[in-house]
C-alpha cells in the first residue's frame, strides 16, 4: 500500500466519524458535535487532496465514497441501531463488489 493509498484510508475514516457526528449534532444544535464533525469533514478533504497527487479523481472519490458508505452503514447499524432493510444489504453488498473490483482489477488506482 502506497502513501496514497493511506491518504484516502485516513480520509475515509474521517468522513466516517464526521458523518457519525453530524448525525449527533442534531441539526447543529450541539455544539461539541458539530465542532467535531466539521474538523473531521476538514480533515477528511485535506487527506483526500494529498491522495489526489497520485490516484485519479474518479478512482479515489469511487474509493472514498464507496467505503464510506459501507462504514457509515455498519456504524447506524451497530451504534444507532438502525437495521437495514434487504435492499439495503444488497445494494451496500454490490458498493463492496465495487470497491474490490477497483482494487483488484484496475489499473488506475494509483498511477
Amino acid at each position: 500500500m502506497g502513501t496514497a493509498h493511506a491518504y484516502l484510508i485516513v480520509a475515509i475514516m474521517l468522513e466516517v466519524v464526521g458523518t457519525s457526528f453530524l448525525a449527533l449534532s442534531q441539526q447543529f444544535t450541539k455544539l461539541a458535535p458539530t465542532l467535531v464533525m466539521a474538523g473531521c469533514y476538514l480533515g477528511a478533504f485535506y487527506f483526500l487532496s494529498h491522495s489526489l497527487k497520485v490516484m485519479p479523481l474518479g478512482v479515489a472519490y469511487a474509493l472514498w465514497s464507496g467505503l464510506g458508505i459501507v462504514l457509515t452503514a455498519g456504524i447506524g447499524m451497530f451504534v444507532f441501531r438502525q437495521a437495514p432493510d434487504a435492499a439495503a444489504v444488497i445494494g451496500i453488498s454490490l458498493i463492496i463488489a465495487g470497491v474490490l473490483v477497483i482494487n483488484l482489477f484496475s489499473q488506475t488506482s494509483a498511477h
